[in-house]
């Protein structure tokens, strides 16, 4: 094939790509199946490997995220993001609409739902899109262009070209791929994101836009901040318009002319607001007519021609019927509420944490109390308060022995947290596995929660390191098990072997240590030896760890049991050295010390910027330093580093640096 013939195929497979991928995820109406869209999708990425020049911006291959940015730019905007006045009853909204017919008995108001995400700014040239934005505080925010390319309801090509245009939209997490990562943040042990939008916020502001693009975000437009090439009168013609030019537009605005009808779709709305896919936490009223906006104008805040009505957080009564303890991989005791099921939020709930007996106290909650539940974010369930309780007066006490082995219980010392000291603990044996095999951990495929609880019944497991002692006769002698799952989970089990030592440092399971803190360690220590052999005082020196932290990591590497395991995993074949992925050496040798507030570097990001060059980022001055990396409130390394005539620069030299 030559170069025309592949430019002609390239461009047609784009259009086509584009064409299928504005139906599945703008107008919800796929014509071809999946297999279909992926085998066109390889075709397109193997022509543009073979011809990288004719790869096109608008291209699908090009909305899978690249590499990791070091900082996110700066973007003033030229047209403020404002925020909304916040309302809340149905007279504060029928007051605005009468102030708004003052000035003329015949403005009509546009009513939309209010998507709750996070709000960004999409701007296009000559038809193509150039750059997004986060809001920021609304006349600045920050470039997340790469991470904006991933979401596939973002067009990169308008239908019609005009010479600028610039749209706001809200960002948002669908509430299945919100619960989905809950349930996998859990799983490894990491603070799971309270609500969809604050997980949205997080996926947004990945430096690494691969992460943003498997987090599935979406997006809503809802505004026309301002274009060139075309002149729009009203709203609801700026939004018909912006679906014509293959923008995923907020649903069901509407057109009315007074307050009757804002009440009634406030009320329409608000009935389908559980049943929807996406959060939304209130409907927008706005004036429709530009010409009117601009009469009426706006504070130093809000604009004065639109209100937002907040819709009240549902909250329900129901019946305690018991409190289950449950037993987690590091031994943590939880309590959990199991009620009668009621209807919140538009799913069926019967379940809630309880945290803790400090919580169960505050609350004096008690089996067989009326309780009051809410759901967090209108995802999370949460008891709230006990509405009328069963009349002994006493809250529920955790049992002092562990249901699962029988040990007697412990609290530590400034935790509220109460423990199963038991290693054997069948519990946290079960959960340490399934932790281990997790995606986040040593991603053994196909090593589910319900394979590990059969491989334990079986006797065929009963620690991480049995993990790598499994056979094909063994498997194959269980129920389900067929030749061809078994080959597999062999398989991922046998390359789990040559995981990245953070990985198998945070599959250990560790208290307070996540994956992104396992990374620091070997950042740090380069092998799992060293790390087993440093001292609590040295680990704390690592920054971003705390005492905590750093105690946790040095006890758990004098646990028998713990060692044991390494042991094994290491006569096993797991890899326990620590590569280091670097751009190149130019800083090799060189001892980088930070101190003060960076403008936009964290001192974790600095840190990770020298080292991806080969240098070391140390956190004591002395005459080995090279350079001292200072901000603002800097302290008595940069007076230490004056008095050894250490070279200071900035974080703008820094950065120069590392062009």
């Amino acid at each position: 094939m030559d170069i025309n013939e592949a430019r002609e195929k390239i461009n047609k497979l784009v259009e086509t790509l584009n064409y299928h991928s504005r139906k599945y995820y703008v107008e919800d109406n796929p014509e071809i199946d999946d297999y279909d869209y992926d085998m066109m999708q390889q075709e397109l990425k193997a022509l543009e490997e073979q011809f990288p020049e004719l790869v096109r911006s608008d291209s699908p291959t090009q909305r899978v995220g690249g590499e990791p940015v070091s900082i996110f730019e700066k973007v003033e905007h030229t047209v403020q993001m404002a925020s909304l006045q916040d309302v809340f009853t149905f007279e504060q909204v029928e007051n605005f609409i009468n102030k708004t017919k003052m000035i003329s008995q015949d403005t009509e108001f546009c009513v939309e739902p209010k998507i709750d995400g996070l709000s960004v700014s999409l701007e296009y040239e000559n038809g193509n899109f150039i750059r997004g934005s986060t809001r920021g505080d609304g006349f600045v925010g920050e470039d997340v262009t790469a991470n904006l390319k991933t979401i596939m309801s973002i067009p990169m090509k308008l239908n019609e070209p005009v010479s600028y245009l610039e749209v706001r939209g809200e960002v948002y997490m669908p509430r299945s791929v919100f619960e989905a990562l809950v349930s996998e943040q859990e799983l490894k042990g990491e603070q799971p994101f309270k609500n969809p939008r604050n997980a949205a916020a997080g996926s947004l502001r990945q430096k690494n836009s691969k992460i943003a693009a498997k987090r599935k975000l979406d997006i809503f437009c809802f505004n026309v901040q301002q274009i060139q090439g075309k002149e729009l009168k009203s709203h609801k013609e700026s939004l018909d318009y912006l679906k014509n030019q293959g923008f995923k537009v907020i649903p069901e605005y509407e057109r009315v002319d007074n307050f009757d009808k804002v009440r009634n779709k406030i009320s329409e709305i608000g009935e389908k607001r559980f049943s929807l896919s996406y959060d939304i936490d209130g409907v927008v009223i706005k004036v429709d007519n530009f010409a009117e906006r601009e009469q009426m104008g706006s504070t130093a805040k809000t604009p004065k021609w639109a209100v937002a009505y907040k819709f009240p957080p549902e909250e329900k009564e129901t019946k305690l019927l018991d409190i289950e303890v449950n037993v987690g991989r590091t031994g943590a005791v939880t309590p959990v509420a199991v009620f009668e099921p009621i209807l919140l939020a538009g799913t069926s709930v019967s379940r809630a944490t309880l945290h803790n007996q400090d919580f169960i106290d505050e609350k004096n909650i008690s089996i067989g109390d009326i309780i009051k539940v809410r759901k967090a974010g209108d995802i999370i369930p949460e008891v709230l308060s006990v509405s009328k309780p069963c009349g002994d007066n006493s809250s529920f006490k955790l049992p002092k022995i562990c249901p699962d082995c029988g040990t007697e219980l412990i609290r530590e010392p400034d935790e509220s947290v109460i423990r199963c000291p038991n290693v054997n603990c069948p519990a946290q044996i079960y959960r340490s596995i399934v932790h281990f095999a997790s995606k986040g951990a040593m991603n053994i495929d196909g090593l589910g929660p319900a394979i590990v609880d059969t491989l334990i019944e079986n006797n065929l497991i009963h620690s991480v390191a049995d993990l790598y002692t499994l056979n094909a006769n063994d498997l194959l002698m269980l129920d389900n098990f067929k030749d061809k799952s078994v080959n597999n989970l062999l398989k991922y089990i046998e390359k789990s072997k040559s995981n990245s030592l953070d990985r198998l440092i945070f599959g250990l399971g560790i208290r307070n240590i996540g994956s992104a803190s396992a990374k620091l360690l070997c950042d740090r220590f380069g092998d799992l030896d060293s790390i087993i052999n440093a001292t609590a005082e040295e680990i704390a020196e690592i920054d971003g760890f705390g005492e905590i932290m750093a105690q946790s990591v040095a006890k758990a590497f004098k646990e028998p049991h713990r060692l044991e395991i390494i042991e094994r995993l290491k006569s096993y074949g797991v890899n326990v050295k620590y590569e280091k992925a670097t751009k190149d050496n130019r800083f090799e040798g060189k001892t980088f010390v930070l101190t003060g507030i960076l403008p936009t570097l964290k001192r974790a990001e600095a840190k990770e910027i020298i080292e991806s060059f080969g240098g070391k980022a140390s956190s004591s001055v002395s005459k080995k330093t090279d350079y001292v990396l200072a901000g603002e409130e800097a302290g008595s390394k940069l007076t230490k580093a004056e008095s050894l005539g250490i070279t200071i620069i900035s974080e703008d030299e820094f950065l120069e640096m590392t062009k």
